[in-house]
């Protein structure tokens, strides 16, 4: 299986692990359920089924609007990571961990605002530029005011300025 190196460490994507079990265990299902869906947040369960059993349990939470895809998709960005955990644990793609690749990704990207409270502000800042000019303004007066934050709040705010800039040049 293919696999994303993701900080020095190589996580298999979730369709490389839908691909490898459909390939593998051509009776197997795969079972979804939306377990919560209330207040701009989501729970879901996947289930994987052998021969009628039930041999593996994933679950995941997502928050709308926590990252660029969680705007529009955090449902279905939720039911996809609770299937590859799922079938993480039922033993697929895990020679280095059980999480995938996009739950990895996800993540690194939610710590953003989560995890680095004092460059929260300025990344919620870029989150909000509407037009490229906004966005090239803030970059700029961002850039003179990094030496303020630690090497991992300057980590997360780059990174945040490189998605949304990615975002902008989308549009």
């Amino acid at each position: 299986m293919e696999s994303i190196n993701i900080h020095g460490k190589e996580y298999i994507t979730v369709n490389e692990r839908i691909k490898y079990f459909r390939e593998n265990y051509k009776d197997g299902q795969i079972l979804t359920e939306l377990v919560k869906h209330e207040n701009g947040f989501c729970i879901f369960a996947a289930q994987i089924v052998i021969c009628g059993k039930i041999v593996a349990i994933g679950h995941a939470y997502e928050k709308e609007g926590s990252s660029y895809i969680n705007k529009t998709s955090y449902i279905e960005n939720c039911e996809t990571s609770a299937i590859g955990r799922a079938l993480g644990v039922f033993g697929i793609g895990i020679d280095n961990s059980i999480a995938s690749a996009d739950e990895v990704q996800n993540a690194v990207r939610q710590q953003n605002t989560i995890y680095f409270p004092q460059a929260s502000k300025i990344i919620q800042g870029i989150k909000d530029c509407e037009d490229i000019d906004d966005f090239n303004n803030k970059k700029g007066w961002i850039s003179k005011h990094l030496l303020k934050y630690s090497e991992d709040e300057n980590t997360k705010i780059n990174l945040a300025l490189s998605e949304k800039y990615e975002e902008l040049n989308n549009v």
